[in-house]
């Protein structure tokens, strides 16, 4: 622990890299105005400023890793900015949006959220060198906080009635708080193969995705969340023979040796 100190503050009197941490104020920014707005009422303004916050997000990393400068100050700073926007941000907008009629039992789901949040990124932070990089454990609380403002912005477009929001946002608060710690894996995004060389119809395919996203937004953005989050479930759920057969054999080696 205090080697860590140390070489944090080692770090800190050589400076910091500016360009990665101007991406990671700017999703902090994006999700503090987001809980301006949910206490003015506009609750679709603060859908939106979180999705601007998981764009910087996922800026920040990447310019970090493109231009090679990653540090343990940027990933400290990046946890707790990622606390505020997708966790903090979200369970306010949800509470002041759908759960406020319930009263403490609305703000304890809300909280729920945001603990299990900070669960997750406590684990990213423990397991980063230890777990596959192409892979998270337990879904990102950024996909998370999307999918909730996903969520807002498709009962704005439609319309439906506030009765119905209350279950709804009851049930994804339950399941997104589940997924981010459990033991589900997804996508990254962070395979390097992705910046190299593809077959054409890639593009094509990547620009046709664009058309139909900008031809439905709202629809589109809500239907991707959904995918990427039923991924884990279902890649969980077809691994699950093959992880079955690696524990017995594990099991009964280990039987074997006691022997």
């Amino acid at each position: 622990m205090n080697g860590e100190k140390i070489d944090m503050t080692e770090s800190m009197r050589k400076g910091i890299y500016i360009l990665p941490n101007l991406f990671t104020t700017g999703s902090l920014f994006a999700g503090f105005y987001g809980m301006v707005a949910t206490m003015n009422g506009d609750f679709k303004s603060a859908a939106l400023w979180i999705l601007a916050s998981s764009i910087f997000d996922g800026l920040d990393g990447k310019v970090a890793r493109l231009t090679g400068t990653s540090s343990k100050f940027g990933v400290e700073y990046d946890s707790l900015a990622d606390l505020v926007s997708f966790g903090v941000a979200p369970g306010l907008l949800m509470y002041k949006w759908a759960l406020q009629p319930f009263g403490r039992l609305g703000w304890l789901a809300a909280f729920l959220f945001v603990v299990c949040g900070a669960l997750r990124l406590a684990r990213f932070n423990v397991q980063v060198n230890t777990v596959e990089n192409k892979r998270f454990v337990g879904l990102p609380i950024p996909a998370a906080a999307s999918m909730v403002s996903a969520t807002v912005l498709l009962f704005y477009h439609f319309g439906w009635p506030s009765s119905y929001k209350k279950v709804a946002i009851l049930v994804l608060i339950y399941l997104l708080a589940f997924l981010m710690v459990s033991n589900f894996r997804y996508y990254s995004f962070k395979d390097p193969e992705l910046i190299k060389r593809q077959p054409f119809a890639f593009l094509v395919l990547a620009v046709l995705l664009l058309i139909v996203i900008a031809a439905e937004p709202v629809k589109m953005l809500f239907i991707i969340f959904l995918c990427y989050i039923a991924s884990g479930i279902v890649g969980f759920v077809m691994t699950w023979p093959r992880r079955r057969r690696l524990e017995k054999m594990i099991h009964n080696k280990h039987h074997r040796e006691d022997r």
